[in-house]
């Protein structure tokens, strides 16, 4: 390939992108990824997973961390760099129009919906909340409005009822990988085109809030199991546990039907640990408690003295 390449990115999901573009030798000539961040409670300054990356297998390779991305500095070291083409997945920071109008190319992102559907921050996570049958990847030509460019290239993804994000994660990370890759082609022989999207059927994805993390038993079973698939295996769904006073994460389950209870959060059964929902059940098949490592619902259980039920919410 001839087109030089700035890539943009921050998290586990970019870097298994960059590092496919590295393996199949496309000439990248920069990165830019997020500024590094205290992190944890020892709040020890870290590196995002793209920097990390770039440090262990590209070394040489220039890395900007700008606060913000409108910074006249930051534009000009890019505009330095002299790229035909930025291709961004999962940055993190709004692009401005004076950025995106640098390269001779444009800008190009990889989102991971079906466009225009779920547009934003979240959207692998929106389409397990709603219990989607299908997800995929597109590439977009990037504009000012967000995730509002022309669609060069879409590739689907059937979605079983048992995937989690983590799971996902790592599917949509190889199939993003070789559309990219294919589409990187098309802009080597000069053939890309994109197609505008209807947004009359734009929905959109925004980031998670901490709230939408807490189970609330008194839910259908697979409303509560598709919450905790889309925030599986981070940050993770959780429930109090009403003895205990302490949170447990709940990692994967599975719909229990025509099992009732007479309340929801109720224990249905001491050998396994089948909760009551609104309607169905849910069996707990892989836990976190609290300051614990991960573990199986029944090992949990085995080690829960008195437990009756979670709070009803």
């Amino acid at each position: 390939m001839k087109n030089k390449i700035v890539f943009f990115g921050t998290p586990h999901f970019a870097a298994g992108i960059l590092h496919s573009l590295l393996l199949n030798h496309v000439p990248i000539v920069g990165v830019v990824t997020q500024p590094d961040r205290p992190r944890g409670r020892s709040l020890q300054v870290s590196f995002s997973e793209v920097k990390e990356l770039v440090m262990r297998e590209k070394p040489d390779l220039p890395i900007l961390q700008p606060e913000k991305a409108s910074n006249d500095v930051f534009l000009e070291e890019l505009h330095q760099l002299q790229a035909d083409l930025y291709v961004v997945v999962a940055f993190g920071q709004i692009l401005p129009q004076k950025l995106l109008s640098q390269p001779r190319l444009g800008c190009i992102n990889v989102h991971v919906s079906l466009l225009p559907k779920y547009r934003g921050a979240a959207p692998m996570q929106r389409c397990l909340l709603n219990g989607d049958a299908e997800t995929g990847v597109s590439i977009q030509k990037m504009v000012k409005q967000l995730d509002a460019g022309d669609v060069i290239a879409v590739s689907k993804m059937a979605l079983s009822e048992e995937i989690t994000l983590g799971e996902l994660e790592v599917e949509m990370g190889k199939q993003a990988a070789d559309l990219l890759l294919q589409v990187l082609h098309e802009y080597e022989l000069g053939e890309v085109k994109g197609a505008p999207q209807d947004h009359s059927l734009v929905s959109w994805a925004p980031k998670i809030e901490p709230a939408e993390l807490e189970i609330h038993w008194n839910q259908p079973a697979r409303k509560i199991h598709n919450q905790v698939r889309a925030f599986s295996p981070r940050p993770g769904a959780w429930s109090w546990l009403e003895k205990e006073k302490k949170r447990i994460k709940i990692l994967r389950t599975q719909v229990v039907s025509k099992e009732k209870g007479q309340l929801p959060g109720q224990l249905l059964f001491s050998s396994r640990p089948i909760v009551a929902c609104q309607e169905d059940a849910l069996e707990l098949l892989e836990v976190q408690p609290e300051g614990k490592k991960k573990m199986s619902g029944q090992d949990w259980l085995r080690g829960v003295v008195g437990f009756h039920q979670f709070p009803i919410i």
